[in-house]
């Protein structure tokens, strides 16, 4: 299981994402970095020895403006794997953003309207650059409301693995920022139910969760305010050999 640091960029600048709350979003505070600037957080983060990175471009997700330029100077000058939620839902952005230089595209359920464009997109680019993100707010999953498709997450994640996705990020909106650690009986559901590659995001609280997750058998983990508040260190993810 490895560790993915996340960036969330609104208006420009990283910050702090709190239960999707994003009017109420403010720019970051953290014990690893003074700038709120999506390169140099990328650049801290690829110095303490993370090699991936999440990015969920906000800018994209909420007005439709894509921080591509942003997205090809932190791929040129730190090499980190960058996988993207931009709001994408059609072959032509896809393509737009993979040619950033990013190793995948995030397609969000949020910003979904046809499952279908998800098979389009795994036939096109590869199951290995097309990851789902199964966005959930109070255990609901969130979607376009002319979305095709399945509204009962576990069922949902079946029509994905019938297209051919291998790998999944659960994350729950309503947990991400609060500390309030993970739903462990909804991941063993899924796993009971679909196989996939499982990224887990929200709501992580300390190395305590990482390491039940890893026990649980995910592959990784989204960690944004853990890490900069400074309740999991550098030194422990890689002392567990999340990193």
């Amino acid at each position: 299981m490895k560790v993915i640091p996340v960036i969330d960029v609104l208006n420009g600048i990283v910050v702090h994402a709190v239960r999707g709350k994003r009017h109420e979003y403010q720019p970051l505070q953290s014990i690893i970095t003074d700038s709120t600037q999506p390169l140099d957080v990328a650049k801290t983060l690829k110095m303490l020895g993370f090699d991936e990175l999440y990015v969920a471009d906000l800018d994209a997700i909420t007005k439709g403006k894509s921080n591509f330029q942003m997205l090809k100077k932190i791929v040129a000058e730190t090499g980190l794997k960058l996988m993207v939620d931009a709001g994408t839902a059609d072959l032509k952005t896809a393509r737009k953003l993979l040619d950033t230089g990013v190793s995948k595209i995030v397609v969000g359920t949020e910003t979904l309207s046809s499952k279908n464009f998800v098979g389009e997109a795994v036939r096109l680019f590869g199951s290995e650059r097309v990851t789902v993100s199964l966005d959930l707010k109070g255990g609901k999953i969130l979607t376009k409301s002319e979305f095709e498709g399945s509204t009962n997450p576990l069922r949902l994640l079946g029509e994905f693995q019938d297209l051919d996705v291998i790998e999944v990020i659960i994350l729950d909106l309503a947990r991400v920022g609060s500390g309030e650690g993970v739903d462990l009986d909804f991941l063993k559901k899924i796993q009971a139910e679909v196989q996939f590659d499982l990224i887990v995001g929200g709501g992580i609280r300390d190395i305590k969760d990482l390491v039940k997750l890893d026990e649980l058998g995910v592959s990784g983990v989204l960690v944004a305010t853990a890490l900069h508040s400074g309740k999991i260190s550098i030194l422990e993810i890689k002392k567990a050999g999340f990193l």
